[in-house]
């Protein structure tokens, strides 16, 4: 199975993954519209691979298999403020 993966211009750390490169037609209106112009960063073969880089690639392919995209977005921000203050409230 190839992949062609493409970095929004719009979100920082976003990818948009396609089972066909510059095939748009699978990926929903509205989520091209606020991934912005897709930059191709590569095309991959999954075939043979056990794990990505920052993707579940058994997510990943079935995902491409279900709906022809996946999209891979980062994880949230932690909040160092928060996760200080509720450590502190659990020493004292």
């Amino acid at each position: 199975m190839i992949c062609a993966i493409y970095r929004s211009t719009l979100r920082d750390q976003t990818y948009l993954y396609l089972g066909k490169k510059d095939d748009f037609s699978c990926v929903p209106e509205a989520l091209m519209k606020g991934f912005g112009k897709p930059q191709l960063s590569m095309v991959i073969s999954l075939e043979g691979r056990d794990k990505l880089a920052s993707a579940d690639i058994g997510k990943v392919k079935q995902q491409l298999a279900e709906q022809g995209y996946y999209l891979q977005i980062p994880p949230p921000v932690e909040n160092l403020l928060t996760k200080h203050l509720a450590t502190e409230s659990k020493v004292n």
